[in-house]
């Protein structure tokens, strides 16, 4: 299901299967950081400084977990990531279009 902005909200989300949200302006670490789901307006902890425009993860993910964004696989996660973590080239490796992971289960 697609997701309305709401007022005061610092994050997106565009699908309830996402793991991450879209932050809506540069965050510090320690901010509170608020995204609407079906549940209503949700918040979380900023962990680290993150630019705008860039994910912040909405659940844990452990190594090897697949990264929903808009409601499809964009990556794998290459470390456990948090709540409330950074989540970016540093800690997701990219699936699409890697003919090293052809054929196998999740890709």
């Amino acid at each position: 299901m697609k997701q309305q902005i709401a007022d005061g909200v610092d994050a997106l989300i565009m699908d309830n299967r996402d793991h991450v949200a879209t932050v809506l302006r540069e965050i510090m670490s320690g901010d509170t950081v608020r995204y609407r789901d079906d549940h209503g307006i949700r918040e979380i902890t900023a962990i680290d400084l993150i630019p705008f425009g860039h994910k912040i993860a909405i659940e844990v993910l452990d190594t090897g977990d697949d990264v929903c964004k808009y409601g499809e696989i964009i990556g794998r996660a290459c470390f456990a990531i948090l709540v409330g973590q950074h989540v970016h080239v540093h800690n997701i490796e990219g699936i699409r279009g890697r003919g090293d992971r052809a054929g196998k289960a999740g890709t």
